[in-house]
């Protein structure tokens, strides 16, 4: 279902004022303290941001890929964090669940997913499992009404404050991705801890830790699918999810490349604007080029999801070009601010730390690449 032009349009005008003039204000305050104002967070539940991808039906605004890659794009042109503080309730931490929960799963959790009375977190990541996803080694048994779920997951965003996880465990002697199945877990459970939020590189006030798992008795009614069918709910969610990251990745893009032009038209070097010399220019040149480039293939990617298609492979060429292309853009901007652009008070060196996490996670550069392959020879070319 999608919002008529004028409401989505009116939500899109909403979230750009919303972010240039509560959200970016605050960018260096959330850096020096490492956390999101808690007023903030509650102007965000009555936006509805917690509920982008949730149906109306749930208390959720139900929008399309398409729109919801639109409002991803405005939510780049600020500090990631932000995005962060809601972020798992719209894509992998309630995903799983409206793809392949029932209606009773559904009903019980969507509702507060979608207006932030839940946050939710997505934990498939393991000490010795990221990129080989399916050699999962947390273990869930059957014991009679209940699984017995023990195991720790390791850099599982927002799970400080996560009161709901999806939890990948190996439920049978399958080996590989066909033993995986995934749960809905819910954090007052016994035998569930969470450790202390990890010292990042960027992207302060988004927090990480591990979540424990001691013989956890998760409900049998709490399992999503079939026992076996985790690692594909995974994937199907982690199509969705690279989209998203790829549109923000893309705002930021573009939020970098208009403070490289403000400043370049200001900042004056051998009597004129820097921005009048060609190899500045040159810069800003590739970086708008590779931005234009990305949106294009992110949103086409979304529309083709939106009609149906499988984008398996676009997805994850959506989120290598585009992480990628963040990436020089920011290390482009540090060079023309020169030494401006590697001190704090310009915001430039926190965004240069910040989008490095976008080629990491969600799968990594290589994961897609690899993906890209698999599919492109499949299809034949």
């Amino acid at each position: 279902m999608s919002l008529d032009a004028e409401t989505f349009d009116a939500l899109i005008d909403t979230v750009r004022r919303f972010v240039a003039e509560r959200l970016r204000p605050l960018e260096a305050e959330v850096e020096e303290a490492d956390a999101i104002p808690a007023h903030i967070v509650e102007e965000m539940k009555a936006l509805g941001l917690f509920g982008l991808s949730i149906a109306e039906v749930y208390s959720g605004l139900g929008l399309t890929m398409v729109e919801e890659c639109r409002v991803a794009l405005e939510l780049g042109r600020t500090t990631p964090a932000f995005r962060s503080t809601f972020g798992t309730n719209v894509g992998i931490g309630s995903q799983g669940l409206v793809m392949a929960g029932t209606p009773e799963q559904k009903a019980q959790w969507l509702p507060r997913i979608a207006t932030g009375e839940i946050v939710t977190s997505f934990a498939l990541t393991e000490p010795d499992v990221g990129s080989d996803s399916g050699a999962v080694k947390a273990r869930a048994v059957r014991d009679g009404d209940v699984y017995r779920l023990t195991g720790t997951k390791r850099y599982i965003t927002n799970a400080d404050k996560a009161s709901l996880f999806t939890v990948m465990a190996r439920t049978g002697d399958e080996p590989g991705a066909r033993g995986v199945s995934a749960f809905l877990v819910p954090r007052d459970l016994p035998g569930v801890s969470i450790g202390e939020p990890e010292k990042k590189m960027g992207q302060k006030g988004a927090k990480v830790a591990d979540v424990i798992f001691d013989d956890v008795p998760v409900p049998a009614a709490n399992r999503l699918g079939e026992e076996g069918e985790g690692f594909k709910i995974a994937m199907r969610v982690l199509d969705r999810g690279r989209l998203h990251i790829s549109a923000v990745s893309v705002g930021v893009a573009e939020r970098l490349i208009a403070d490289c032009v403000a400043y370049a038209t200001e900042r004056k070097q051998f009597g004129k604007p820097i921005a009048e010399h060609q190899l500045i220019q040159a810069m800003i040149a590739d970086s708008k080029t590779e931005a234009l480039a990305a949106r294009a293939l992110v949103l086409e990617t979304a529309a083709a999801k939106d009609a149906g298609k499988d984008v398996v492979m676009e997805s994850a060429a959506a989120k290598l070009f585009a992480t990628e292309m963040v990436g020089r853009v920011a290390d482009r901007a540090v060079q023309i601010f020169g030494g401006a652009g590697y001190i704090a008070d310009y915001g430039i060196e926190r965004l240069y730390r910040d989008v490095r996490l976008f080629r990491i996670y969600e799968g990594t550069s290589q994961i897609q690449q690899l993906i890209i392959a698999r599919e492109t020879i499949k299809r034949g070319g």
